[in-house]
């Protein structure tokens, strides 16, 4: 891990969950005469305790150690001016309106179509379309139009058959007859699903319209989702090198062992190229459809019907593959599903739902009158300049005038009319003014009311406060550590002569050049033994000791080290051939052509570690410099009392 992300973690275990305190509390330290106090310590210290893995970060002494330098951190970023930046402004207050959204969204509406969501994920649906393209801005004659033939070509399809008018009327630029398959919720836009949906089984929809136009739906099934798989794979890459420059043969060799009876994880412990999963005995974590970025890899996995099964070797994007299933688990329970499902909602069309009975909401919190007269008057000062985008307000526009009061902020004419005149802007097609001022005014006051209540969230809601406070000082924190230490550590020159000084931590371990024999079991290997001390080549013993329906022995060689998959634990470096060592659950048998000494790493090859080596050290220089300049004094009374209180949990 990069020391950067290190820091990340310990500035985050910092500021969670700290607030201001009062005086009356006891001081533990103060950094340059500002008090930090026990509280706020304890309840760092408690609530970090198990998130940190190194033991001497629980040490109340080491941990003092860490939260003073935190402290100190974020006096220097403060000293600065880093809070001032307009930068650190923007993304705090993007953070915060982001944040203030999870807050005053209405609850049950969302809970409503989270439960709709999951219902849905929930089943698969496979159907065709038919769709008429008509923009979103049409004309209302266009519109009317694509209406009217969308109709017609349900009647056809009511009469004729879907698929045979979906093929006869698809033309790829105004009509689009496309086959869907099976999909299921969040596929496709909101109103297509609901419709998808909510049309039974061998039925047509009835006309629905989507950004895109006018579609009409046919259902053709409906099934339970397929749920989740846990599965195992063996891989060979396309490009791999102990492969030979033959992939699928390898895979077909390590296949016959499989149907030979040879163990699945012993085998993909021993030759996948999958290095993530190969410790694992190939085991995957569990994914489900839709999940993987290989189709042809789901579709195996989801046609093993039963546990233990084994597939066929079959080809994806990434090399051949061997998948074993371990579990079928069908769709998760709404409660483990839910918080994913819910922040879909809020991305998807269906969050418009939301905000609009988030709006109904503050409207009825702030006494909001669905009326407002006034609007007549802002009908009557536009003119067709508003369509070319240079309309003004007139002369004797009145500005103070009240317009409309959110809770102690009161909205003049002046406020809607700026709105106007920016929105003239974004203009895109032409409509009776009074239907435009109405959509305008619309858009105005619901504007008005979410930042109204964004603004007061802080004072309104203790939860909301802390969680700002708490990304304020990381987002800070972020920021110094970012400038004084991440982009200082990129000076060339500096790592280089880093690197000069520091060269016998940076080397290559001792490894060799071999060709290792693996079988289930040892008379082959005795075999193979026999014929290398010969001299025999490769190629030839293979053919020897393997044919085409018996594969007895797999071979791998080239360059390893001590932890390389294919070789035992306790074999030890030695050129010439190996005695035979039972090795995950077989046997194996390795002759070592040359053993290659440890040798120092040149500084690309060992550019990344010397990099977070430098970062660590420059960062402790720099600590070091921040506790000349700010004075840190801790009381030893109130620290001693800090440890009883610790130990006593």
């Amino acid at each position: 891990m990069k020391f950067k992300y290190f820091s990340v973690l310990v500035v985050l275990f910092f500021i969670l969950g700290s607030k201001a305190q009062t005086p009356k509390e006891d001081i533990l330290f103060s950094v340059d005469g500002e008090p930090v106090y026990v509280s706020e310590f304890l309840r760092v210290y408690n609530k970090n305790l198990d998130l940190v893995q190194d033991e001497s970060q629980k040490d109340v002494d080491e941990y003092l150690t860490l939260f003073t330098n935190y402290k100190l951190k974020l006096k220097e970023a403060k000293a600065l001016g880093l809070d001032e930046k307009e930068s650190y402004k923007r993304e705090l207050a993007t953070y915060k309106k982001q944040l203030a959204n999870s807050f005053i969204s209405d609850a049950k509406v969302t809970e409503a179509l989270v439960k709709e969501a999951y219902e849905r994920v929930s089943n698969d649906v496979k159907a065709n379309h038919i769709l008429v393209r008509v923009d979103k801005d049409a004309s209302p004659q266009d519109t009317l139009a694509a209406y009217n033939q969308i109709l017609k070509l349900r009647e056809r399809a009511l009469n004729e058959g879907f698929d045979t008018v979906r093929q006869e009327v698809h033309n790829g630029q105004t009509i689009f007859g496309e086959e869907l398959g099976y999909f299921t919720g969040f596929k496709m836009v909101y109103k297509f699903e609901n419709a998808a949906y909510n049309t039974p089984v061998g039925e047509i929809s009835q006309p629905f319209r989507t950004r895109f136009g006018y579609h009409i739906v046919k259902v053709f099934d409906k099934r339970k989702s397929r749920g989740e798989r846990t599965v195992a794979h063996i891989m060979i890459g396309l490009n791999s090198q102990d492969a030979n420059g033959d992939p699928e043969a390898r895979i077909n060799d390590i296949y016959k062992k499989i149907n030979q009876g040879e163990d699945f994880e012993a085998l993909a412990k021993q030759f996948s190229d999958d290095k993530s999963s190969a410790p694992n005995g190939g085991r995957l974590k569990p994914f489900s459809g839709g999940q993987l970025s290989a189709p042809e890899f789901e579709d195996v996995a989801f046609s093993l019907e039963h546990i233990g099964d084994v597939s066929k070797p079959f080809k994806t994007k990434f090399g051949w593959h061997i998948v074993k299933l371990y579990g079928k688990i069908p769709v998760a329970p709404f409660e483990v599903l839910k918080p994913e499902l819910e922040a879909m909602v809020k991305r998807d069309d269906r969050s418009r739902l939301i905000d609009e009975a988030l709006y109904s909401k503050l409207k009825k919190q702030y006494q909001i009158s669905d009326k407002q007269p006034a609007l007549d008057y802002f009908v009557s000062i536009l003119n067709d300049n508003y369509f070319k985008r240079t309309w003004e307000l007139p002369e004797d526009f009145t500005l103070n005038k009240p317009l409309v009061k959110i809770g102690d902020k009161q909205f003049t004419y002046n406020d809607f009319g700026l709105y106007l005149l920016k929105s003239q802007r974004g203009l895109q097609k032409r409509e009776p003014f009074k239907i435009m001022v109405a959509k305008h005014y619309n858009a105005f006051l619901n504007s008005c009311l979410v930042k109204y209540k964004e603004d007061h969230l802080e004072f309104e809601n203790e939860e909301f406060a802390h969680i700002v406070d708490e990304y304020r000082d990381g987002l800070l924190l972020f920021d110094l550590m970012e400038s004084t230490i991440w982009n200082a550590a990129n000076d060339s020159t500096e790592i280089q002569n880093f690197y000069k000084t520091h060269k016998a931590n940076y080397s290559a371990p001792e490894r060799i050049d071999a060709l290792v024999a693996s079988s289930s079991k040892q008379k082959p290997l005795k075999k193979v033994g026999k014929l290398l001390e010969q001299g025999m080549a490769v190629d030839q013993i293979k053919k020897l000791v393997n044919s085409n329906d018996n594969i007895e022995v797999i071979f791998t060689q080239g360059i390893m080290e001590a932890s390389h998959q294919s070789l035992p634990k306790d074999y030890k470096f030695k050129k010439g051939l190996s005695k035979i060592y039972k090795h995950n659950s077989g046997y194996v048998l390795v002759q070592t052509k040359e053993v290659l000494p440890k040798t120092l790493k040149a500084f690309e090859d060992a550019k990344g570690a010397v990099i977070s080596d430098y970062q660590e050290y420059k960062e402790m220089q720099w600590v070091k410099e921040l506790r000349k300049k700010y004075k840190v004094i801790i009381d030893d009374k109130v620290l001693n009392e800090v440890k009883e209180k610790v130990r006593e949990k």
